[in-house]
C-alpha cells in the first residue's frame, strides 16, 4: 500500500506538466497559474490541518536532532516561510517559464537532475561522503544529462527554455539543502501550509507590483488550475506523506524517479511530444543514477534519512 501511495504521488507531480501546458493553451498565464496553484493548495491544505488536527504534530521531533544547532521556534517559521515565499516561488517561476518554451517530457528530465545536483553539493559541504559506487552514478547521471541535451531530433528544444529548467534545478537544490535545516523540527503538512502560504505572497505581491494577473480566462482555464492545485499538489504532496509514512525515506525517494517517467508518458498520448533514442537512453542513465544515489545515501548505521529524503516531506517531490 505504502509504495501504491508514493506511485500515485509521482503520477500526481508527473501531470503536472501537463496540466501546466493545456493550461496555457486556454489561455492562463504563467502569472495567474502561479498564483491560483499556491493560494489554493495553501487554503486546500490549511483545511486538511483543521479537519485533521493530528497532522500539526505528526512527524516533528520534539527537539532538536543530535549535532544540530538549535533554533528557535519563530526562526524556523521564518525559515519555513522564506522557503516558499523565495524558494519555491522562484523555482516554480523558473518551470513554468521554462514550460512556454519546451516540451514536457524533456523539461521533466533536465529538472530531475536534482537530486544528482544535491549529492554533489552536499559531499561539498561536508554532509555526505563521496563513495566509489556513488562517484560512478554521478559520472553516469552527468553522462546522461548530455545525451538528453545532444540528442535533440524531433523534440521540440529550446536553449534558453533548457537554461531556464536548468536554473530551476539549481534553484530547486539550493531550497532542498536549506529545507534540511528546519524539515525535522515541524510536521510535513505544517511545513508546507508554511510554504505554499510563503509562494502565494510573493507571487501576490509580484501581481500587484506588475498590474495583477488575468483571471479572464475561460472554464477550461480553470479546470486545468484546478488540477494542477488538487491533483499535482494537494493529493500529491498527501499521498507522499502517507506513502513515506508506510515505507520509509529511501523507498519513497527511489519511487519518486516514476515522475519523470509518468511526464513523457502523457506527454507522448496528450501532446503528442517525443524524445529521441538518445535522450532516452540519457534520461535512463540519470534516473538509474538518481536510484543508485538515493539507494547508497540511504544505507547507514543510524538510518537517518539524507537531504533528498527529508526536503521530500518539506514540499513532497516536483515543482
Amino acid at each position: 500500500m505504502g509504495a501504491a501511495l508514493c506511485l500515485l504521488s509521482a503520477a500526481c507531480f508527473g501531470a503536472m506538466a501537463i496540466f501546466g501546458k493545456l493550461a496555457y493553451d486556454a489561455g492562463v498565464s504563467p502569472g495567474a497559474l502561479l498564483l491560483v496553484r499556491f493560494s489554493l493548495a495553501a487554503v486546500l491544505l490549511a483545511m486538511v490541518l483543521l479537519v485533521r488536527p493530528g497532522l500539526r504534530h505528526a512527524g516533528a521531533r520534539a527537539g532538536d536532532a543530535p549535532g544540530r544547532t538549535p533554533m528557535r521556534r519563530g526562526r524556523v517559521l521564518a525559515i519555513a516561510i522564506g522557503l516558499g515565499a523565495v524558494g519555491y516561488a522562484t523555482q516554480a517561476s523558473l518551470f513554468f517559464s521554462a514550460l512556454q518554451r519546451m516540451d514536457a517530457s524533456l523539461l521533466a528530465l533536465i529538472l530531475y537532475t536534482y537530486p544528482v545536483m544535491v549529492t554533489v553539493v552536499a559531499v561539498a559541504l561536508g554532509r555526505d561522503r563521496l563513495s566509489p559506487a556513488r562517484g560512478a552514478a554521478l559520472v553516469a547521471a552527468s553522462a546522461g544529462t548530455l545525451l538528453v541535451l545532444l540528442g535533440a531530433g524531433g523534440v521540440n528544444f529550446h536553449p534558453v527554455g533548457a537554461l531556464l529548467a536548468f536554473a530551476s534545478a539549481v534553484t530547486y537544490t539550493v531550497y532542498i539543502l536549506i529545507a534540511d535545516t528546519v524539515v525535522h523540527r515541524l510536521a510535513p503538512v505544517v511545513l508546507t501550509v508554511l510554504v505554499m502560504t510563503g509562494a502565494a505572497g510573493t507571487l501576490g505581491v509580484r501581481a500587484v507590483l506588475t498590474g495583477g494577473v488575468d483571471l479572464g480566462f475561460g472554464p477550461s482555464g480553470w479546470f486545468w488550475l484546478a488540477c494542477i492545485a488538487v491533483v499535482s499538489t494537494v493529493v500529491a504532496m498527501l499521498t507522499f506523506f502517507a506513502g513515506l509514512k508506510r515505507t520509509g525515506p529511501s523507498t519513497a525517494a527511489i519511487l519518486s524517479t516514476f515522475e519523470p517517467v509518468v511526464t513523457a508518458a502523457l506527454a507522448t498520448l496528450v501532446l503528442g511530444e517525443s524524445l529521441t533514442p538518445v535522450q532516452l537512453f540519457g534520461g535512463v542513465l540519470v534516473l538509474s543514477s538518481v536510484a543508485v544515489l538515493q539507494l547508497r545515501r540511504t544505507r547507514r548505521q543510524d538510518g537517518a534519512p539524507s537531504e533528498r529524503d527529508r526536503s521530500a516531506a518539506a514540499a513532497g517531490v516536483g515543482s
